[in-house]
């Protein structure tokens, strides 16, 4: 037995939909599998907590201790997306305000669930122990460093750091070349 899931095990878990070649770890915790959609070249390690709504692209890495709570408006990971570890991407929250109470314990109507759909663009990574509230988009190629709070959108092709998380330079675009070389790469090889 490998520390993977196998395809057939992935198959009876019942995912909306599941790509080639996706490695979930099994010590990974994943509620509402048929809410779930992995494309190929997928992986997700240890620990990785999936729940709700989600759609995740292909060649896709998710690290160890990185949560994603989709809820019903749903998170959508796009291709060749880096999440490292230690990252939370929340689509639903409790109000903080105190003006209502707080946690899954509680009846509905004693709380106030923020819930906004969050899309982490193509090509975007998120450096450790980021938190990412509901309702951001991050643009394509753009990239959050370590410990940041992302609490607004953030431009494509930017890089952003801090809590609450700021524009701090541009980020290259050179790796777009190496998708189209990588990506000539794989089709020559099968």
């Amino acid at each position: 037995m490998t520390s993977f899931y196998s395809r057939d095990e992935l198959l009876g878990m019942g995912f909306a939909s599941l790509g080639n070649e996706v490695y979930i770890s099994r010590k990974a915790s994943v509620y509402g599998a048929e809410n779930i959609s992995v494309g190929s070249h997928v992986r997700v390690d240890d620990f990785v907590v999936l729940s709700g709504n989600i759609t995740i692209g292909d060649y896709v890495h998710i690290a160890v201790f990185t949560s994603l709570f989709g809820g019903d408006a749903g998170i959508v990971v796009d291709d060749f997306a880096n999440l490292s570890s230690r990252v939370a991407i929340y689509a639903r929250s409790d109000d903080y305000s105190g003006e209502f109470m707080t946690n899954p314990m509680v009846l509905e109507k004693y709380k106030n669930t923020l819930e906004s759909k969050v899309t982490i663009g193509k090509h975007v990574i998120i450096a450790t122990g980021s938190t990412v509230l509901p309702g951001v988009s991050l643009g394509t190629g753009s990239a959050v460093g370590a410990m940041s709070l992302v609490k607004k959108d953030v431009e494509p092709w930017t890089v952003v750091a801090g809590i609450p998380a700021k524009y701090r330079k541009p980020r290259s675009k050179k790796l777009l070349e190496l998708e189209k070389q990588f990506r000539m790469e794989s089709q020559s090889s099968t």
